[in-house]
């Protein structure tokens, strides 16, 4: 197994911690994982292929559902920032 994948396997089990702490102690540190999940994505495929990468695109779109909806809203105007 190569080292990108070992560390894909760490990422899972770091969202996964974070997932179970308190809303409040989620913000930084699932910022960070949502910052580092496409770039170690990108190393898995140029190392291992696109088929792992897509299993890697499946995995992260699949744990972090929620912000990327939130986020796509956001993009496309859905959200408005301020009270309406």
């Amino acid at each position: 197994m190569s080292l990108t994948l070992i560390l894909a396997c760490l990422w899972v089990l770091a969202a996964t911690g974070v997932a179970m702490l308190p809303m409040r102690h989620q913000y930084v540190p699932g910022v960070g994982l949502l910052i580092l999940a496409p770039v170690l994505i990108g190393v898995i495929w140029y190392e291992n292929g696109i088929w792992l990468a897509l299993v890697a695109v499946f995995g992260f779109v699949s744990m972090f559902r929620r912000p990327l909806l939130y986020f796509w809203r956001k993009a496309r105007g859905e959200i408005s920032e301020t009270p309406e």
